[in-house]
């Protein structure tokens, strides 16, 4: 592993411990109680996929997994998103830094995923 690599998952992995932070801190409501369920779910499994792209078996199978990490990340950015709407203003910072991180954390994987996709179509003849 790389040391991109090994700082990217090592970013993964400070990500997810923050959303469980801020699951852990939503109120014991019907509606807390969901939220937080889905936002240790959506927002631990973009580093355990993660984890899991480094093994891929082909080229195929990791943009697979890489693509399984953005659409976690994804859910996870809506989830926050509510959350913030909600007015959890005791929240406000470590939503916005959470929100912040998951944005660059996408941009980098679309990028990613569109790398690969690149460099596995082998060089193009006109």
């Amino acid at each position: 592993m790389n040391q991109k690599t090994i700082d990217l998952e090592a970013r993964l992995i400070r990500f997810a411990v923050r959303v469980i932070s801020i699951a852990e801190s939503l109120p014991g409501t019907k509606a807390g109680n969901h939220l937080a369920n889905q936002l240790v779910r959506s927002g631990t499994s973009p580093a355990l996929n993660y984890g899991e792209a480094q093994d891929a078996e082909s080229k195929t199978n990791f943009i697979h997994k890489l693509k399984i990490v953005t659409k976690e990340l994804r859910e996870t950015r809506v989830s926050l998103q509510i959350i913030q709407l909600m007015g959890a203003t005791d929240l406000a910072n470590d939503l916005r830094e959470s929100l912040d991180e998951c944005n660059q954390l996408i941009s980098i994987f679309v990028k990613s995923i569109r790398t690969s996709r690149n460099t596995s179509q082998g060089p193009r003849t006109s």
